[in-house]
């Protein structure tokens, strides 16, 4: 096992279903502190457990994520594990009786939870938060609901599910990003209203919920009416109003910095050491950077000997508080196996409550 960092800030991904001598040596630099996994990484439960076993043995402290939202955001969906909603479901549900609604959603977090954690994996990017204009085919039914009290009563209810199998949760993506057509995986979304304006709606849930989220993701948009600098890299969004104003105390991930969009500053292309740190500059304390271990993963080496340099360099420093607050998100409690858990009462309940849906 490596040297503990004071600060292990990096989030990224290895290359298949099961770690390769680079994944490891990867893995081994004490500024990593994270894994994501996505489909390519997944082959059957068997193969999940031992691949997440392997990591843990490696780093004991490493936090396992998966982007595992329900819907078509969903990365494991074979072999025993249930196929969730998209959450646009259950605001639909909602209209028509939301105590019921409610019932379902802390059913889909708890169900998503156990799952995952009975496969080894700490952590899955959600609820989505968004607001659902209509407008944007990344986010569409994706997010609960047009109205942000639905979205803010639904979340809650997912986040109740998500702690009862021992799963914190991550709402995304502030301060919202429903309202911008343009994907940011190909092109920078730029939303022009006020600052008023957004606080008054589409951030709204975060307000609500900020005792509740044990972290955030910023949106990869530009709101040029506050600041120039898309959210996830801007100190003005992250540090005066989303730990300012709103008092938000959890971790805050970046967005997957892989995305050229995303790494596009005030014009200015930055490369992924730069991104990151800007990142982390900003606010965040974890930077995520996906898809980058196949081929060789040339760019995952770039970006973890840009980092060791830059630390050596003087050009970032560790924060106590962000490792803090990375650990937090670890769970506290054991998993249940999953011949226990898919006998359990708790578990089976959950399967009968997400059933009516259909």
């Amino acid at each position: 096992m490596t040297d503990k960092a004071p600060h292990a800030p990096l989030i990224i991904d290895v290359a298949g279903t099961e770690l390769n001598a680079a994944d490891r040596r990867r893995l081994a630099d004490p500024w990593v502190g994270g894994v994501i996994h996505f489909a390519r990484n997944w082959r059957d439960r068997a193969q999940m457990c031992a691949l997440n076993a392997e990591i843990r043995a490696l780093r004991a402290d490493v936090l396992i994520c998966v982007d595992h939202e329900g819907g078509r955001v969903q990365r494991f969906r074979t072999d025993g594990f249930t196929r969730l909603p998209s959450m646009r479901k259950l605001g639909e549900m909602w209209m028509n009786d939301p105590l019921r609604a409610a019932q379902v959603a802390v059913a889909c977090g708890y169900v998503m939870a156990a799952e995952l954690r009975a496969c080894g994996v700490d952590f899955t990017f959600a609820p989505v938060l968004d607001l659902d204009y209509g407008e944007s085919s990344v986010i569409g039914d994706r997010s609960f609901h047009r109205d942000p009290r639905v979205v803010a009563m639904l979340a809650r209810s997912l986040l109740h599910g998500l702690l009862q199998a021992g799963m914190v949760n991550c709402g995304k993506h502030f301060p919202g990003h429903g309202f911008v057509k343009a994907d940011s995986h190909v092109a920078m979304p730029v939303d022009r209203r006020s600052l008023k304006a957004i606080l008054a709606d589409d951030a709204r849930p975060y307000d609500w919920l900020v005792g509740s989220l044990a972290a955030v993701m910023p949106a990869h948009v530009i709101y040029p009416k506050v600041d120039g600098r898309p959210a996830g890299f801007s100190s003005k969004w992250l540090k005066e109003i989303l730990r300012g104003k709103l008092r938000f105390e959890g971790a805050v991930f970046s967005d997957d910095l892989s995305m050229e969009a995303a790494r596009r500053v005030q014009g200015k292309l930055l490369s992924y050491t730069d991104a990151a740190m800007a990142a982390l500059h900003a606010g965040c304390d974890l930077a995520l950077l996906c898809n980058q271990s196949l081929g060789g993963g040339a760019v995952l080496d770039e970006l973890l000997d840009g980092f060791a340099a830059a630390v050596r360099d003087g050009r970032w420093a560790p924060n106590p508080a962000s490792e803090t607050r990375r650990l937090s998100l670890l769970p506290k409690v054991p998993s249940v196996e999953w011949t226990t858990l898919m006998q359990s009462t708790a578990y089976r309940q959950a399967i009968e409550m997400l059933q009516r849906l259909d």
